[in-house]
Order: structure tokens, then C-alpha cells, then sequence
């Protein structure tokens, strides 16, 4: 039985398991094990960050490709899981600063960071798919600075309408007697009402007026694929209007 004189949990504690570890292993035919309360933590810490380096790396994959398969494109997909994953970590580190100013928790369970940025990704590539695959079919007639206004201006209110019930639905995670839980709610609540109110509502349009046209390349821009459609018809209002309809006795 061993009793270190750093506090358990902290730094110093940690590093102590690690060295008395190293200097049991180096003992000849020990056969020697590290146990007790401050190495399960160091064992949990370091598990979760093998789940962390392992996990975020394969959502972020799988969510770019099925960017890419959907907008068919390669930069739209790229700059918007940047602006996620962006939005993502603002929120974590928010919602860190608010649980030790409002609620008095020194820091954040072990499992927190990981299981938010999951949802929050998650959540944020949900969106994303609701606003941009809408932008693109506008931008085949109108291009892709007017097709992002038709999106924001059909889709805005129900992405806004999802985000606030959402964000109520994990608020109210942080009524529950379990600091996890209460920890995930916090920070998934921020970042939905974030992400809606602002990366979806500012941040993305914002970018897509900038790139313009070039956000799906290599595929075709709004302005090469409405040449491709039945002359310049578009479909407005559930009828199509063209851009020059000869009206005279002679063509009827």
C-alpha cells in the first residue's frame, strides 16, 4: 500500500502512477501491477483519449463523404465540415467556462468532450444537408449566391423551429442529478442554438457568397447547369417561366 502526497486527481498524482508503473516494470520477473482509485483515472483518461483520437477522425470520414456523395463536389463539403467542426469546439469550450461560472463544476467529466462533439457534429451535418442540398438545386436556375437565399429563406424556419426544441430537449438534461449528463446537456444546448442561430443563419451563407460558384467544384456551377436545364425554364411557384416566350399572332 502506497499513499502519494499529491492530491488525488490532480496532475502531480497522475504522473506519480505513471513513474511508480515504470519502476515496478523494470523490476526482473515482478510480474507487478499499478492499481487503486488515482490509476483508474489515469486508466480512464487515456482511454478515452485513444476513443477520442480514434472515433472523431472516422465521423468526420464518414460525414465528408456523405458531403460529397450528396452535393457532388469537393470544396462545399470540405469548408463546411470546417465550419462544424469549428462550431463544434466554440461550444465545448463555452459550455466548459459557463459549468464552472454558473454551476461550480471544476472540470469536465471524462466522457463529456467526446460524446458532445459527436452530437454536435451529428446535429450540424443534419442541418447542413437540410440548407445546402436546398441551396444546390436553387443554384442550377438562379446561382449559387441567389440559390443560398431561396434555401435560407424555405428551410430557415424550420431549422430554426428544430434547433430551439432541440437545444430545450438537452437543456433539460442539466436538471438531472448526474453531472454528465447535465455537463452534455449544456454544451449540445449551446451549440445547437449556436449553429442555428448563427453558423447556419450567417457563417454558411456568408462563405457561400464569397466562394460563389466555385463551392461545387469539380461538378458544375449553378450557372453551367442552368444552361443544361430546358432552355431557361425554372420551376417557381410549381409552374415553369421562361426567360423569352414569343406571345405573337404570327407564332401562334
Amino acid at each position: 500500500m502506497v499513499v502519494g502526497e499529491p492530491a488525488p486527481g490532480t496532475p502531480e498524482s497522475l504522473d506519480l502512477v505513471s513513474a511508480v508503473r515504470e519502476a515496478a516494470a523494470s523490476v526482473p520477473e515482478a510480474d507487478a501491477v499499478v492499481g487503486g482509485p488515482v490509476a483508474a483515472d489515469l486508466d480512464a483518461r487515456e482511454g478515452n483519449q485513444r476513443d477520442l483520437q480514434l472515433l472523431v477522425p472516422l465521423v468526420l470520414a464518414v460525414s465528408l463523404l456523405v458531403l460529397i456523395v450528396l452535393l457532388r463536389s469537393l470544396v462545399a463539403p470540405v469548408l463546411l465540415l470546417l465550419v462544424n467542426i469549428l462550431s463544434a469546439v466554440a461550444a465545448i469550450g463555452a459550455g466548459t467556462w459557463l459549468s464552472r461560472v454558473l454551476f461550480g463544476w471544476d472540470a469536465l467529466d471524462l466522457q463529456v468532450p467526446l460524446l458532445s462533439f459527436l452530437f454536435l457534429v451529428a446535429l450540424g451535418i443534419d442541418y447542413t444537408i437540410f440548407l445546402v442540398h436546398r441551396a444546390r438545386v436553387e443554384a442550377r436556375t438562379v446561382g449559387t449566391r441567389q440559390g443560398m437565399v431561396r434555401a435560407l429563406t424555405a428551410t430557415g424556419g424550420v431549422i430554426t423551429s428544430a434547433g430551439v426544441v432541440l437545444a430545450a430537449v438537452f437543456a433539460a438534461l442539466g436538471l438531472l442529478p448526474l453531472v454528465t449528463l447535465g455537463q452534455i446537456g449544456l454544451i449540445v444546448g449551446i451549440g445547437v442554438l449556436v449553429d442555428t442561430f448563427v453558423v447556419r443563419t450567417l457563417v454558411v451563407p456568408a462563405i457561400f457568397a464569397i466562394v460563389g460558384d466555385r463551392m461545387w467544384w469539380p461538378g458544375k456551377s449553378g450557372a453551367d447547369e442552368s444552361t443544361t436545364d430546358r432552355g431557361a425554364q425554372r420551376p417557381h411557384g410549381g409552374e415553369y417561366e421562361d426567360a423569352a416566350v414569343d406571345t405573337s399572332p404570327a407564332a401562334s
